[in-house]
């Protein structure tokens, strides 16, 4: 196979705000921690153990809006998109750093709707899916 593919499937929680930057052509750039984890039972002890992996994602532009607006600390996410490596120098030190760029997201629960909601019944059902891939940057938000 003469091709190659860099592509990233990712479910899990956020572990912080979005953080955004904005930039002076009206672009903008939102990061967030992603928490990934598994968990099994040790066979020589019993125990059961859960592994946690933090992933850096980068959100661009409406999308990044978005996130900014909807989602908060503890939200479950898909992500779908690509690592990429940058590096850049600091104090004389070199540093490295591996993303996430998304290019889809799909918000599988919310935080700030269920907060607010008092029935416990409500709560118990599931999230609405919001799925906010492939956005053309000349619309308005897709819902």
């Amino acid at each position: 196979m003469a091709g190659t593919i860099n592509k990233v499937i990712l479910i899990g929680n956020l572990g912080d705000e979005v953080k955004m930057h904005y930039f002076d052509g009206g672009d903008s750039i939102g990061r967030f921690p992603l928490a990934t984890s598994e968990t099994y039972v040790s066979k020589q002890t019993g125990e059961k153990i859960t592994n946690t992996d933090w992933h850096n994602v980068v959100v661009k532009n409406k999308l990044a809006e978005i996130c900014e607006k909807y989602l908060v600390k503890g939200d479950k996410v898909y992500v779908e998109g690509k690592l990429k490596n940058r590096q850049w120098e600091q104090d004389g030190i070199k540093r490295y750093a591996t993303e996430i760029h998304a290019t889809e997201l799909t918000m599988l629960s919310n935080k700030k709707n269920t907060d607010n909601n008092s029935n416990p019944q409500k709560n118990s059902q599931p999230s609405t899916v919001i799925n906010v891939s492939h956005i053309d940057e000349n619309d308005d938000l897709p819902f």
